[in-house]
């Protein structure tokens, strides 16, 4: 591991620093600043030529800042000569932009790919994308690492499965949702919504008898919380006994948290690859689960040449 070199931005300090303690690595010392006008200036301070090296960034809020604290740094090390750059994104913002939802409508999650790739990315690891065809958006080798084995883990820790319902809470998270059902061998139930416009939702229908059951919502984004809170009322309604959610990406913008603090949702899981606010971590029921371990794993395996898709088998 003598080769390899760990750099984090400011998206998520706390995370990468936790990725380098599982890995026994320290963090290259880096500065990743602001000018007075907020430019971003970046300086490697270490030797990284013909050296494997991992960029630990997020681009969550603020999204475009943190996106170019990673073009810059990349910029940084291929001129530096490093050897290979990889980019360990945990929340791949733009992410739910994978498509043309209107005429002259833009694809913004191609166009980031399309700038990480320029900016001289070799390889990208992230963290269950919205979509996993986003993954052919890059012409470069890129895994998409899932929470699952993390959240399986904590539910079988947690709870009786015996009386465990996974719950999709949309038709669209459906793969997912079966995908955590079939690990922890639970049967599968379906929120049916309709969404009039961008930011709202209204549930319409329960798919399948959760009378009496602990029900998980399983899903990757939570952003406004409107949607987990709906749906968690609308279980209740049909009889559930409680309800949980258990997501991998915690965005949580806006008024999200006093949304959920408030919900009749008994308790939100998320992961750290979003660093969590000051709100998220007082409130009385989100709590967070780390991925660092992995992501160590995966960065370990990665500069190893060794398999990587073998962690979720």
């Amino acid at each position: 591991m003598s080769d390899i070199k760990l750099l984090a931005g400011n998206s998520n300090r706390a995370l990468a620093e936790s990725i380098a303690a599982y890995l026994g690595l320290p963090l290259t010392k880096c500065q990743v600043r602001r000018f007075a006008d907020m430019e971003v200036f970046v300086e490697i301070q270490e030797n990284v030529r013909g050296l494997d090296t991992f960029i630990i960034q997020s681009t969550s809020y603020p999204a475009n800042d943190h996106l170019m604290e990673l073009l810059i740094m990349t910029d940084a090390l291929r001129r530096a000569s490093a050897r290979r750059i990889t980019a360990v994104v945990p929340y791949f913002g733009y992410a739910r932009q994978d498509r043309k939802p209107a005429p002259r409508a833009p694809i913004s999650a191609k166009l980031v790919a399309n700038l990480i790739t320029r900016a001289g990315v070799d390889r990208v690891l992230t963290v269950d994308l919205h979509a996993g065809q986003i993954q052919g958006f890059f012409d470069i080798p890129t895994d998409n690492l899932f929470g699952a084995p993390v959240m399986v883990r904590d539910i079988k820790e947690r709870l009786d499965l015996n009386n465990v319902m996974v719950v999709s809470p949309d038709v669209g998270g459906v793969v997912r949702a079966r995908a955590l059902a079939k690990r922890i061998d639970a049967p599968l139930a379906i929120v049916d919504k309709r969404r009039e416009r961008a930011g709202e939702s209204e549930v319409m229908n329960i798919i399948g008898d959760v009378e009496g059951k602990s029900c998980i919502l399983v899903d990757d984004i939570v952003d406004s919380g409107g949607t987990l809170c709906n749906a968690a009322e609308a279980l209740l309604a049909k009889g559930a006994k409680e309800v949980r959610a258990y997501i991998t990406h915690g965005v949580l913008s806006g008024g999200a948290v006093a949304r959920i603090s408030s919900s009749k949702l008994k308790e939100l899981v998320v992961t750290d690859s979003i660093q969590p606010t000051e709100a998220v971590r007082v409130a009385s029921n989100i709590r967070v689960v780390s991925i660092a371990p992995l992501m160590g794993e995966a960065i370990g395996r990665t500069a190893k040449e060794e398999s990587v898709s073998s962690l979720f088998d």
